[in-house]
């Protein structure tokens, strides 16, 4: 791809994510885009043909920027604590940036549409394949995880921060609802279970 397409792509995606944090996915337009943009409405047809495809592909690059970050830090050697606390702070300042944004609205937007849809779920899927990994490694490091396999347990990690997300994104706040707390809760949890008191001190 010549550099000047590149660059056109970068433009058009950026101002396609500005649109939708602005409007959301259901009102926004493609002509809106391209006035963000600076670009006629046709280089969006071109580079990307249509609306969805525009936007699956703002998602995909968040996505895959966001999950080699994640993949990075899992594989530091560090506790699994501490790696949680850490994913805590990603969530964080995945929801200042837009990113969860995105990915909301397009999962929205796919519970209508399957094409949507599926390319919504291989994004989702990525991030449970890395934490079913991580769990696997984790079995190998502490012999065992219960009655769990490695899949149920990215399940479990996985779903409260979708699900927080939902929460936070909706308005509802923490007072009524410990999303953001509850989550950093676990990495505690988790540190005691790592780092279990000295024989004589109470736990």
């Amino acid at each position: 791809m010549a550099l000047a397409d590149h660059d056109t792509r970068q433009r058009i995606q950026a101002a396609a994510k500005d649109a939708l944090l602005d409007v959301g996915y259901a009102r926004l337009s493609t002509r809106s885009i391209a006035q963000g943009a600076g670009v006629p409405l046709s280089q969006i047809h071109y580079h990307f043909g249509s609306k969805q495809n525009l936007m699956l592909a703002v998602l995909d690059a968040e996505n895959e920027q966001r999950l080699a970050r994640q993949t990075s830090m899992y594989d530091a050697d560090l506790p699994l604590w501490k790696r949680w606390e850490q994913a805590c702070n990603y969530f964080d300042d995945d929801l200042e940036s837009g990113y969860v944004r995105v990915l909301m609205e397009m999962t929205a937007a796919g519970w209508s549409d399957p094409e949507i849809a599926a390319a919504v779920s291989t994004e989702i899927r990525g991030w449970f394949d890395l934490l079913a990994d991580v769990a696997r490694r984790a079995e190998e490091q502490f012999g065992s995880l219960g009655p769990f396999t490695p899949q149920e347990v990215a399940a479990l990690a996985g779903m409260p921060f979708l699900g927080a997300e939902t929460l936070i994104l909706l308005g509802i706040d923490e007072a009524a609802v410990a999303a953001r707390s509850g989550l950093r809760r676990v990495g505690e949890l988790l540190r005691r279970l790592e780092q279990p008191p000295k024989r004589g001190r109470r736990p």
